[in-house]
């Protein structure tokens, strides 16, 4: 189905109005971000991107998630997958390579089926003009760099446990969304956690099952729950 202009329902923009990079804008930005964009329906499992694709490959852009949830992955040749993020409605991504003109750094893969807002490359470029949102977009790549620095820092100085208890923090803000509200209920395999994390399943399901032990969070199928945000708190302080 070719893409139309957006007719933006009312739960896209809910959607949208929940994430602090979007609100921090005025209104006339998001308004004509917005309005730059296509809107496009994926389905479950389909690629958005792939890694390695230039910046005009066939429907590129800067995307904003209006429905569903995008699983940003890097899969090495021997078949073992890294997430970097799972990104939920209300995100938008894509901006590295509208920026600086080289290939997709990563995949991006539909974990259910997602509805798209997509700005062309020539409209967000027409967009980068203005002030307002080329700073809003300096904005949005400092945050990128700081979650950055902070993963490496998980990676080469904190314990595992440490680790754990970080990632579980940053996904209970929404991850990429990182919302001032923080949720006690995280719905996510513990396999995608262990992706995320770097290690094996068996390795994370001995540290989450420590920490439930120790009555900081509870665990279901596909669900973990924070029982204690000061006990996390704690264990990444402590490193």
């Amino acid at each position: 189905m070719p893409p139309s202009k957006p007719r933006l329902s009312a739960p896209h923009r809910a959607a949208m109005e929940r994430n602090p990079w979007f609100t921090s804008m005025p209104r006339a930005q998001r308004e004509a971000l917005l309005g730059a964009g296509e809107l496009i329906h994926v389905r479950r499992g389909a690629m958005v991107f792939r890694q390695g694709d230039p910046v005009h490959a066939a429907g590129g852009g800067f995307y904003g998630l209006l429905a569903g949830t995008i699983k940003i992955s890097s899969l090495r040749q021997d078949g073992r997958e890294a997430i970097l993020a799972v990104l939920e409605p209300g995100n938008w991504f894509g901006e590295i390579t509208l920026i600086d003109g080289s290939p997709r750094t990563h995949d991006a893969t539909a974990l259910e089926a997602l509805d798209l807002l997509v700005v062309p490359p020539e409209a967000f470029a027409q967009q980068m003009r203005d002030v307002v949102f080329a700073n809003a977009m300096a904005a949005m790549l400092a945050a990128r760099v700081r979650m950055l620095y902070g993963l490496t820092e998980d990676a080469t100085l904190r314990s595992l446990r440490a680790r754990v208890a970080h990632r579980l923090l940053v996904l209970a803000r929404g991850d990429a969304t990182q919302s001032v509200q923080l949720r006690r209920t995280l719905m996510l395999p513990q396999e995608a956690l262990a992706m995320m994390l770097g290690v094996t399943r068996q390795t994370l399901s001995k540290e989450l099952n420590a920490l439930a032990d120790e009555g900081v969070l509870a665990l279901g199928y596909g669900r973990i729950e924070l029982r204690s945000i000061d006990a996390l708190q704690a264990l990444v302080s402590s490193g």
